[in-house]
């Protein structure tokens, strides 16, 4: 449990330390950090500019798969970091990687440290589509090769991250001023897994 601990505890500090750091690739081509390039940056350029990053653990220690997983899905993404750790002897030893990837405008920080968390339905992110044409494929996208429909929009991928998959008329709908298209939008919703805006105007 202490090795656990010290291990977790080495993984956060290094997550850390990237998010106070820059934005730029420091790993050489033998996947080994180059410490100097965090010590000698300057450039402001290179500044990470999203004040807020979300930071996700998944449970397996390959970040760039994680990372090219996700880049599949939003086609407008790019892989912005990827770096690999080694723990010290003293925190159990093994391996670990991060990456920071760029999907729809937004830095999302990739930390794969192995099973140590699981994510649950009380953090989600939410794709808000245009059209029903793009609710259909995310949500495809995300339930397919071990991912799981949930109930009203919810969806898990195949790393167990939720997702809500939402129509942006759908809010519009719920938030009628008039009661009947509410309540109709309201009571169709629960009846339905992914969401079919067609159902609920």
């Amino acid at each position: 449990m202490k090795k656990r601990g010290l291990n977790i505890l080495v993984a956060i500090t290094v997550v850390s330390f990237i998010g106070c750091g820059n934005s730029q690739q420091n790993t050489n081509n033998n996947g080994k950090i180059d410490t100097k390039a965090n010590q000698s940056t300057t450039d402001k350029s290179h500044m990470i500019k999203q004040k807020i990053t979300p930071n996700i653990w998944v449970e397996t220690t390959d970040a760039k798969a994680v990372a090219d997983y996700y880049l599949s899905i939003f086609k407008d993404g790019k892989l912005k970091e990827h770096h690999k750790y080694t723990n010290p002897a003293e925190a159990g030893g093994g391996n670990f990687e991060t990456a920071t990837i760029e999907v729809a405008g937004m830095e999302l920080s990739i930390l794969a440290a192995g099973p140590f968390f699981k994510f649950n339905e009380s953090v989600s992110l939410v794709i808000n589509c245009k059209d029903q044409a793009e609710v259909d494929y995310y949500w495809n996208a995300l339930t397919a090769n071990g991912g799981q429909e949930s109930s009203c929009g919810w969806c898990k991928d195949k790393y167990g991250l939720s997702w809500q998959v939402v129509p942006v008329e759908y809010f519009d709908l719920i938030n009628s001023k008039d009661p009947r298209v509410r309540e109709k939008a309201m009571k169709n919703t629960l009846t339905q897994k992914k969401i079919i805006l067609s159902q609920l105007q």
